[in-house]
């Protein structure tokens, strides 16, 4: 089995995570992962598309190649900032991975017909929450081939 190409750079990922806990259990995994990518965070929908479309304090932002996307979020929730995003042609190319502690059929399914790339429900403790970090960060970075 041939090993995954390398990256040229690290992968740029946008966190839009309102809860400091989660934001932290995420950066903390990736540190202890090794994990040398790029992680930028904002807290609300509004904040999310302002910082994909470099409007206002995020103007110098870069474009990030992953979206991790919690659903439960204020000011606009994570689906209507999904709707956006996929509905948006220059931003709809970027994958949008749904990040919840809602495993209801009724959110996942709304997630999918939106185009979410994947959806993932945030497990309660740190250990297994860190497992799901160092997959979600195997697989973007190294094993999915981005153009």
């Amino acid at each position: 089995m041939q090993s995954p190409p390398k990256r040229t750079r690290p992968v740029r990922f946008l966190l839009v995570e309102d809860d400091e806990d989660h934001a932290d259990l995420i950066a903390r995994a990736m540190r202890e992962h090794r994990i040398s990518n790029e992680c930028s965070r904002v807290e609300n929908g509004e904040q999310a598309l302002a910082f994909l479309r470099k409007e206002g304090e995020f103007g110098s932002a870069q474009r990030p190649d992953i979206i991790l996307l919690d659903l439960k979020l204020p000011r606009m929730n994570g689906l209507e900032v999904l709707r956006e995003i996929k509905w948006d042609p220059e931003l709809s190319p970027i994958p949008v991975v749904m990040l919840s502690t809602s495993s209801a059929d009724e959110d996942k399914e709304r997630a999918y017909e939106l185009r979410a790339n994947s959806y993932v429900v945030k497990p309660l403790d740190f250990d297994s929450f860190n497992q799901i970090v160092s997959t979600l960060n195997y697989y973007w970075a190294v094993v999915n081939e981005a153009v």
